[in-house]
């Protein structure tokens, strides 16, 4: 079951979503290039101490993300 769109950074370990969109332009096409495309799964793996970075599991691979990096993300978590 889908629910309202949130931010990527604002999920918790072992959440997963449905990329949907991108609210910063500047780091859009960065991510696009590694793999985080609309209509992927993505799911949170873990994050540093601090909270900061997060690392995700999307397309396949491991990826590393700064918190306003993964801010940029809008998804629709899954339940």
């Amino acid at each position: 079951m889908l629910c309202e769109t949130k931010r990527l950074s604002s999920l918790h370990q072992g959440d997963s979503a449905i990329i949907e969109s991108f609210s910063d332009d500047r780091v859009k096409q960065q991510l696009l290039e590694m793999g985080c495309l609309p209509g992927e799964k993505v799911t949170i793996d873990r994050f540093a101490p601090l909270g900061c970075p997060m690392a995700i599991q999307v397309n396949g691979y491991t990826l590393g993300l700064r918190t306003e990096e993964a801010a940029s993300i809008l998804v629709k978590p899954l339940q």
